[in-house]
């Protein structure tokens, strides 16, 4: 009896430390955003679909398409096509790890911080600011450009700071100082950073279009399942105003019956062959 006890006990114990870790695992597993729309973009190798749940450690993959991840208040985070990424986030700050492609944010306020890692570089919004860039690897070479506000690009060297309309190269595998401008041995040539310059605007509409759609889609079926059931309703009165009728010529017929059987006479005109 008493080693049943223990047993029991023991097992009690080993079921609450594994319900335990489970919770605290779960816990760990902090939230990034959610998708506000996608195409032909996974998440360990899951389709994305619109109002998916981020979690720090997920890895997203972009093939031929984009997708657009919601984060904290209003801010947006675009990825271009052929783009591997993965997501950490702790208490002040979501990173972004970039292994391939490209990355537009947006980002409006300080609540949340945004960071893109490309190895040893590290790009941020600058505190202060509304800004809209791109992060984006060519030919061995991280492209940073801002359309909108201050990105701060970090690495082995002094950190330099990206002014609207400015684009500015670093080697991804030295990670050396930046070096202004878009040539010199940068990695990129003039026509791609001109590319890359026009594509954060174009990355981020297109992604607020690809979330557009999304939102007319649900709207349209919506729609539709609403035009469905006033048919349906319709129909329903139809058939229920033809029951009333004939209960009526029913009625009708029945008086009609009882008045010529008391009186020999009736006041009751019915249609037209609707009584026999």
């Amino acid at each position: 009896m008493l080693r049943t006890d223990i047993r029991a006990r023991l097992t009690l114990l080993v079921l609450l430390g594994v319900m335990v870790a489970s919770v605290s695992a779960f816990a760990g597993s902090a939230v990034i955003g959610s998708v506000a729309g996608s195409m032909n973009a996974t998440i360990g190798g899951q389709a994305l679909i619109p109002n998916t749940t981020v979690f720090s450690g997920d890895s997203l993959q972009v093939k031929d398409g984009a997708a657009v991840v919601a984060v904290g208040q209003g801010s947006r985070l675009v990825f271009g096509r052929e783009t591997v990424a993965s997501f950490l986030r702790d208490e002040s700050e979501v990173t972004v790890l970039l292994g391939q492609g490209n990355v537009s944010m947006y980002h409006p306020s300080d609540r949340v911080g945004l960071r893109v890692k490309v190895g040893e570089i590290s790009v941020t919004p600058a505190a202060g600011y509304k800004t809209l860039g791109e992060v984006a690897m060519v030919n061995g070479a991280v492209v940073v450009t801002a359309k909108e506000g201050l990105l701060r690009v970090e690495g082995s060297g002094p950190a330099v700071e990206v002014a609207k309309g400015k684009t500015i190269t670093v080697r991804a595998k030295a990670a050396r100082a930046p070096q202004g401008g878009s040539g010199g041995g940068s990695g990129a040539t003039g026509l791609q950073v001109a590319s890359l310059g026009a594509g954060v605007a174009s990355a981020v509409m297109a992604g607020v279009a690809i979330s557009r759609a999304g939102d007319a889609r649900d709207a349209a079926a919506a729609a539709n399942a609403t035009a469905a059931s006033a048919v349906t309703a319709a129909n329903d009165a139809e058939a229920a105003a033809d029951a009333a009728a004939a209960t009526a010529e029913d009625v009708g017929c029945a008086l009609n019956d009882l008045s010529y059987a008391q009186t020999g006479t009736s006041t009751f005109v019915p249609p037209s062959g609707s009584c026999d």
